[in-house]
């Protein structure tokens, strides 16, 4: 489950947000002082939401600690002041959303920002090797060829690697290249696809593991 420390002060926009997150499989920490946000930086969050003006400090502060340890943020203003906004992503911020926004953009927002981060990592499992940057996976250090829905698959798995997820999660996570969601039969198809081209043995999987009855991980 991804972390999202929200630093805002507007207590009707903490409750809703936060309850909005939840829906969304996400875990929400809160703050509505810069120096109760930096604080809580220790949590190790996957993503900040900022608001730019508080009570207490500014939002730029808080941006600034969050990136000298490599942290997203996505800044949160009511400010139409473009200056504002260029300060923001000056000093690193990821993206930014003015308010009021509709919750399904800033939701698209926070994915996008996730899926950039995590491109800036290589992940290595036994003798499988996923380069996010390039969008390139190896075993024993020879290239295999992945189709897009192979990647993605492969990617939601390492990137919840040590959690389950259920063939329902994973459904409605992966879609195919006409942008239609696969269906269970599809799913099966595909993980036997990942085990034949990655695992040392297909039948005896040590990378994409079964759990029965529940779904999949990967350690």
């Amino acid at each position: 489950m991804k972390r999202i420390l929200l630093v805002e002060d507007d207590a009707a926009i903490v409750r809703t947000l936060s309850e909005y997150l939840a829906s969304e499989g996400f875990s929400v920490d809160c703050a509505a002082e810069e120096a109760d946000a930096i604080d809580l930086l220790s949590m190790k969050p996957d993503l900040l939401l900022v608001d730019i003006s508080l009570k207490s400090g500014t939002g730029y502060g808080v941006c600034r600690a969050a990136k000298k340890q490599g942290f997203p943020v996505i800044f949160l203003t009511a400010s139409g002041d473009e200056n504002s906004v260029v300060k923001g992503l000056d000093m690193g911020a990821d993206d930014y959303i003015a308010k009021p926004f509709r919750p399904r953009e800033l939701l698209s927002r926070i994915k996008s920002v996730l899926r950039r981060a995590g491109k800036d990592e290589t992940v290595t499992i036994g003798n499988v090797r996923v380069d996010f940057e390039s969008g390139i996976a190896y075993k024993n250090d020879a290239q295999v060829l992945l189709s897009a829905l192979e990647y993605r698959l492969l990617v939601l798995l390492l990137n919840n690697r040590g959690k389950l997820l259920s063939r329902t999660k994973l459904l409605e996570e992966i879609w195919d290249a006409g942008g239609d969601f696969v269906n269970d039969n599809t799913l099966t198809v595909y993980i036997k696809r990942l085990r034949e081209k990655l695992e040392n043995d297909p039948q005896s999987p040590t990378l994409i593991k079964t759990v029965r009855g529940l779904g999949y991980r990967v350690d």
